[in-house]
């Protein structure tokens, strides 16, 4: 017995450190008497373009001359450069987001904070570029100095994942035209035994070592990739070698008037949420009501915690996901409460009570929970924009409110429960 209730108090001191954490994390500045009080107050929640204003891009991508199979292929890699050469600006949060229309695929592009975009413009319109590099005659240096080699990504015909044939492991193939192809034997022939850079946007991305001359005009890339390494890999190589070209049909200046009016009143709309369940759930289950409360702080403070720490970046749909997990939050709760209400009009101690009212109340939550989550995870995959945000919060909201009620709500009533016949 006092095993059992040294376990439940444990549990109880980690989530009462676990919670105290969050908080700090939450406070817009924690206090100075704090060890680590200046991590914990440079943690802050990152604002989308509908909440800070800012500019929106979209570009129009042409793919007309790259083969069906490839265009998704190409248009990811087109991405990824994008968010590179934004983050180089040194944009806060930016977004980029490929989308499907009719019309083809366009890169839709939100610069928070970003007032006049035409430097960002001309960045972003820019073509990519590839170089492979060799080190430098004699150097010996820790820290390896490339030299150009002439070979770029206007020689490379194609790059795409392949697996080993012994290892299984990914890898990534990459071919050259005829001219490229000369260039890369005589390059390889020179450096065997060596490293030659390969250089995306003067950013250096692998250094693999040449085992021997290669004039075939392919060549492979391993390095114990993993598949998303390789796939991230061999689409920027291909977004290097096969420049996509992107034309910008939509600017947009959004100013964050309207944003800030409708947070703050998102966030009123929250507060009214939560003192509505406070009340509606102390008023009709009492002390139980009154634990299942106290839950839902704690449950809240962890959340707005995981949206500063991942980070999650919120949008006005995002918020409105966190106020709907709100209400779920305490869903599972009641289920728990209900079953508990029946299995005591059977005269079970309050022991027995508490335990077969979590056991038989898991099932309807499980499932209740498990196809919400399902739903959120299509919507990230297939919806674009702030659809995703709000996909993102929900799915965090559902996660935690099935550890709040199993975990937090059952260890505060087995604290303050009386075992009574």
């Amino acid at each position: 017995m006092n095993r059992d209730r040294n376990k439940i108090w444990t549990t109880f001191s980690l989530v009462f450190v676990l919670a105290l954490f969050c908080l700090l994390i939450v406070l817009p500045h924690a206090p100075n008497w704090v060890p680590g009080s200046t991590w914990f107050s440079k943690q802050s929640f990152h604002l989308g373009l509908d909440l800070k204003g800012g500019t929106e891009l979209i570009y129009e991508a042409d793919t007309s001359n790259i083969p069906g199979k490839d265009v998704e292929y190409a248009v990811s890699g087109a991405r990824d450069v994008i968010e590179r050469r934004v983050n180089v600006f040194g944009v806060a949060e930016p977004l980029i987001q490929t989308a499907k229309s009719d019309n083809g695929y366009r890169l839709i592009v939100d610069l928070p904070g970003i007032k006049n975009p035409d430097q960002a413009i001309k960045m972003i319109g820019e073509t990519p570029t590839l170089e492979f590099r060799s080190l430098a005659a004699g150097d010996s240096s820790s820290t390896p100095n490339w030299e150009y080699t002439g070979l770029t990504g206007k020689y490379l015909q194609s790059a795409i994942v392949n697996f080993d044939s012994q290892t299984v492991e990914p890898e990534v193939a990459i071919e050259f035209n005829a001219e490229g192809a000369k260039i890369f034997g005589d390059l390889t022939t020179q450096n065997v035994g060596k490293p030659i850079a390969i250089f995306l946007d003067n950013q250096l991305i692998s250094a693999p070592t040449v085992n021997m001359a290669i004039t075939s005009g392919k060549a492979v890339i391993s390095g114990r990739f993993t598949l998303v390494e390789a796939k991230e890999l061999a689409s920027r190589l291909s977004a290097g070698a096969l420049p996509l070209p992107i034309k910008l049909i939509s600017q947009q200046n959004i100013g964050p008037s309207l944003g800030r009016e409708s947070m703050e009143a998102s966030l009123v709309a929250g507060l009214l949420g939560i003192i509505s369940i406070v009340l509606i759930m102390v008023l009709s289950y009492g002390w139980l009501g009154v634990t299942a409360s106290f839950a839902l702080l704690i449950y809240t403070i962890i959340n707005l915690a995981l949206y500063k720490l991942i980070p999650v970046t919120l949008t006005l749909p995002g918020i409105a996901g966190f106020i709907l997990s709100l209400g779920m939050a305490v869903d599972a709760n009641i289920l728990i409460f209900e079953r508990m209400m029946e299995e005591k009009k059977l005269g079970k101690s309050a022991s027995q009570v508490l335990v077969d009212g979590f056991r038989r109340a898991w099932p309807a939550i499980r499932d209740g929970n498990y196809t919400t989550l399902i739903v959120c995870f299509i919507l990230f995959e297939l919806a674009t924009g702030m659809v995703k945000g709000f996909a993102v919060t929900l799915f965090l909201g559902v996660l935690l409110s099935m550890f709040s009620a199993l975990t937090i709500t059952k260890n505060l009533l087995q604290i303050f429960q009386k075992d009574q016949k």
